[in-house]
């Protein structure tokens, strides 16, 4: 099965850590607009991409093709910082070995490539776009409200700009609107191909406006993955972001996503059954994309808002392989399986030959 991750951060991290639970052909497309820590600090002196999340992708797949003492030893030694109080401290080696191939081979694929060589990754980590990135993004309820003359909230509603994914992921505001900055920044043409070849892609989780939405802001990469045939699974997160989406639900959530991408059209949406409240309005907004509703248990057994790698790769399998038994609402409601309830065709449900839905069927490809 080959599979494509897009995102960043942790959120991607998780994905690959279940995805690797399934196959070896992945490729990580990663958000290349981080501007904090070691990795902004790099970015702004050498002027190259921003290479920390890119460096957690590389992480989350190392050991594939051998887990050997070596190839542990290495990711360990990516993953380490420096201590102190010099120009080191808080850099990652892996950051620094990253910047070192990308100056030597100044090609971001060719030292990536290199890196999954050094590390066993099977698979590719590639930048969503071989430019950096900023994010903009336009967020209210920043200043204290003041009376209007009328009585309302003079400040409520009022729009700031904030620019930067640190910026972005911190915000005490409501984040309204996202941009990048190029506006149109040029996609990595590998990640394009490999979306167009994929089998399954998965959107989140992760940082909402950060993250996950970056990805569908690059014209040639959001239309690769529209016109790519794979199943299309978005993951949602556990809780919401403090700043990001604090207070947001999780169909707020893919109405944000419908407002950056109207054209988006999704298979399955996959939530975690006790971070969903009110199963019903997730489901319609699922099915605004087109898409089923898989809730399960996806989170770690402690009740931390962290994905557990083994319960995630289970319900990536049941996306990838399946489609989605739901039962609507209803207390007398039987299963429905490929938009038909007890033989009767749902509305809004799809069809087998709506080309909007072409994996409406069990994909016989996979065993």
């Amino acid at each position: 099965m080959r599979a494509v991750a897009l995102g960043g951060g942790h959120g991607l991290h998780a994905t690959l850590s279940a995805l690797r639970r399934l196959t070896d052909d992945i490729t990580a497309v990663v958000v290349v607009a981080d501007d904090g820590g070691s990795s902004g600090r790099i970015r702004r002196e050498l002027d190259i991409l921003p290479l920390g999340d890119l460096r957690m992708a590389l992480g989350a797949l190392s050991g594939q093709v051998d887990a050997g003492p070596e190839n542990t030893l290495w990711q360990r030694v990516f993953e380490h910082r420096y201590g102190g109080h010099g120009a080191l401290a808080g850099h990652a080696v892996g950051n620094l070995v990253l910047a070192g191939l990308l100056e030597v081979l100044d090609d971001p694929v060719a030292a990536l490539d290199q890196a999954c060589r050094l590390l066993g990754v099977s698979g590719r980590v590639l930048p969503m776009s071989t430019q950096p990135v900023d994010i903009e993004a336009d967020v209210t309820g920043i200043q204290p409200s003041r009376p209007g003359p009328s009585g309302g909230d003079q400040d409520r509603d009022v729009a700031h700009r904030i620019r930067g994914q640190v910026a972005v992921a911190t915000t005490p505001g409501r984040v309204q609107q996202v941009r990048l900055d190029p506006r149109r920044p040029k996609a990595c043409p590998e990640a394009c191909e490999a979306l167009r070849a994929a089998d399954v892609i998965t959107l989140g989780p992760g940082s909402w406006f950060s993250s996950v939405l970056p990805h569908l802001l690059v014209p040639e990469l959001f239309s690769a993955l529209v016109e790519s045939e794979a199943r299309r699974v978005l993951v949602l997160n556990l809780a919401p972001q403090p700043g990001e989406t604090a207070g947001f639900s999780p169909e707020q959530h893919l109405e944000v996503l419908a407002a950056h991408a109207p054209r988006l059209r999704l298979d399955v949406v996959v939530a975690d059954t006790a971070a969903v409240p009110e199963p019903d309005l997730l489901r319609r907004g699922a099915e605004a994309f087109g898409a089923d509703t898989l809730l399960t248990t996806v989170g770690t057994p402690d009740g931390s808002p962290k994905h557990d790698p083994d319960a995630l790769a289970s319900a990536l399998a049941d996306a990838a392989h399946h489609r989605v038994d739901q039962t609507p609402a209803g207390p007398t409601a039987g299963p429905m399986t490929n938009g038909v309830h007890d033989g009767v065709a749902v509305p809004g449900a799809g069809s087998a030959h709506d080309p909007a839905r072409p994996h409406q069927e069990e994909d016989r490809r996979w065993p």
